[in-house]
């Protein structure tokens, strides 16, 4: 059988948040030019473009949430802001020469394997279509909003947002605003926004652990000493990796460390929340570390704000001019702002993904998301998953599972040159093993406590976190084994 080189095969890549772009620059590091990046939206960025609400900024340390192989010595602080990261991001682009491989607003509708050629057939929004040998999609775990079914909500005539579409053009001072929802985003967002409101009602489901932030700025000597020594920039790199890393021994196997956590962030509250009664109401019931840790050093601060009211009854219904909790008590409000995190268990919803034999993949995923190694499903060959399921973390950088996942997909396709027109499906036992080996690797952790968070679908199966370190993860990826796959040629099907 006639060998094609490597560099022939073409790619599509959806997405051009860290995880499209990175693997971009992947695939032109090693020799592939012709590929393509499809992006939903006007300008690159993924969730770091769309989340511009105020106060938005990392919860992973700047120099560990950055490509390995690009490293950036003038972080402006420890924890990188918003606007900062999307820069970065740009700044990638550029030096790589990204531009030309892009296509801005060409919304993924569908796409489908074609049997007869082994290829992939990508129809966009616009009615556009890209064919290609490979498909890898880089869509991400929080790139849609979830908004609440609450009834009456089309009613109000006020001013009505998703913390993931801040209408900046909305001035809320001196306004009555009311917020819905008390996890990652709000609790960056509420303390920018609490000394401009009039007043500001928060309505808590459940309330979050919330530790304190070593965050500050980075003064201009140790910019200067990060620039001029790479190997202090690469020491201090590592040096966040272990201490995050450590974490997950007690997410996963000496959970009672977290007490100690838990006793910091109660001590926090009490030490600057006044009023007993939000006090009482915003430490959390369930132990912690069954959803995530958040990190603040003005959340508590900003709740104990007297014109701050906690609101802990649920909410029945929305009307005109305000918010109606169960207990029948109606609240003005002049804006709602929703901080009710993403759909984050849909994996490429709403992308239709067509396989062999015309398969569906949600009818492959209808009792749970399943991938091997998080990256490929059986029947949907040369496709490759970036930040699938049970790939996402707890407690270090998701880039460092995303460069695992790089260096996994670049091994594929050196691979898939050794057969002249093949696809490669990964064997249904091999990902049948590997799904249990992960699901059992998470019985018995902090996040199977009895919690209900965005890490469970709607089955209660964790398909979101990965179950224990992440230098294991990057083992298990070192590079493919071709015994886990089924080859399979245009003419014969096999």
């Amino acid at each position: 059988m006639k060998r094609r080189t490597p560099h022939s095969l073409s790619v599509i890549i959806i997405g051009t948040g860290f995880g499209g772009i990175g693997m971009a620059i992947q695939l032109k590091k090693a020799g592939y030019t012709d590929f393509t990046l499809l992006e939903k939206a006007p300008k690159a960025g993924g969730t770091w473009r769309d989340n511009t609400y105020p106060g938005a900024a990392c919860d992973v340390q700047s120099h560990l949430y950055s490509y390995s192989f690009e490293p950036k010595h003038d972080w402006t602080r420890k924890f990188a802001p918003q606007a900062e990261i999307e820069g970065y991001i740009e700044h990638c682009i550029t030096k790589y020469g990204l531009q030309p491989h892009i296509q801005f607003e060409q919304a993924v509708t569908a796409a489908s394997f074609n049997e007869a050629t082994n290829s992939w057939v990508v129809t966009t929004e616009s009615g556009d279509t890209y064919t290609a040998n490979v498909l890898i999609t880089a869509t991400g775990q929080l790139n849609r909003p979830a908004m609440p079914a609450i009834p009456g909500i089309e009613q109000f005539k006020g001013h009505i947002f998703h913390s993931a579409t801040w209408d900046h053009q909305v001035d809320l001072t001196n306004k009555q605003v009311a917020v819905v929802g008390t996890g990652a985003s709000a609790i960056q967002f509420v303390p920018e926004i609490v000394p401009k409101v009039a007043k500001l009602d928060l309505y808590q489901r459940s309330a979050a652990w919330v530790v304190p932030k070593s965050d500050r700025p980075f003064t201009r000597l140790e910019q200067s000493l990060f620039q001029r020594m790479p190997l202090w920039d690469r020491a201090y790199r590592a040096l966040i990796y272990v201490k995050n890393e450590s974490r997950a021994l007690a997410f996963t196997r000496f959970s009672k460390f977290l007490a100690l956590v838990a006793r910091q962030a109660v001590n926090e509250a009490e030490a600057k929340v006044s009023d007993p009664s939000k006090r009482e109401r915003i430490i959390p019931d369930y132990q912690i570390g069954c959803k995530r840790i958040l990190i603040s050093n003005d959340w508590y601060p900003a709740i104990n704000q007297p014109h701050l009211d906690l609101i802990t009854d649920g909410i029945a219904r929305i009307d005109e001019t305000g918010i109606v909790t169960t207990d029948g008590t109606h609240r003005p409000a002049d804006a709602i702002l929703f901080a009710t995190g993403f759909r984050a268990s849909e994996y490429l919803s709403p992308i239709t993904i067509t396989g062999r034999d015309g398969a569906l993949l949600n009818d492959a995923w209808s009792d749970g998301a399943k991938a091997f190694k998080g990256i490929t499903v059986n029947g949907f060959p040369n496709l490759f998953m970036l930040y699938g399921p049970n790939t996402n973390l707890a407690h270090n950088s998701i880039l460092y599972m995303l460069e695992s996942q790089f260096r996994y997909v670049i091994s594929a396709l050196g691979a898939l040159a050794k057969y002249q027109n093949a696809a490669m499906d990964v064997r249904k036992d091999r990902q049948t093993r590997y799904c249990s080996v992960v699901q059992k690797g998470l019985d018995g952790t902090v996040w199977d406590s009895g919690c209900q968070s965005w890490y469970l679908d709607e089955h209660g199966r964790n398909t979101a976190l990965w179950p224990g370190f992440t230098f294991s993860y990057r083992f298990a990826t070192r590079s493919v084994d071709t015994a886990d796959y089924r080859f399979i040629t245009p003419d014969s099907g096999n």
